[in-house]
């Protein structure tokens, strides 16, 4: 992920130091696609946000996980039981 000081040290080279593309990729260790993102684009920081999230590989199997643990959480506080292991 670009952090703010990434895309102002791209941009500084580009702008300012006349530097070419290729140079910046080199120097920076970044793909040119994304150089080429930061040149063309006013934006100061690049976020992705999913617009669906996928369904968790537990959904199947959620009610018996949350019966398990309640039912956990009714036999530690009324044996007095706490975990044994760190």
């Amino acid at each position: 992920m670009l952090t703010v000081e990434t895309i102002g040290r791209i941009r500084r080279e580009h702008f300012v130091k006349g530097r070419t593309i290729k140079e910046i990729v080199r120097d920076l260790h970044i793909s040119r696609n994304t150089v080429r993102k930061v040149l063309r684009s006013g934006e100061t920081s690049f976020a992705y946000k999913r617009e669906i999230q996928p369904r968790p590989r537990l959904g199947r199997w959620r009610a018996d996980l949350d019966r398990l643990l309640l039912a956990n959480v009714a036999l530690t506080s009324s044996t007095g039981a706490t975990r044994s292991c760190c």
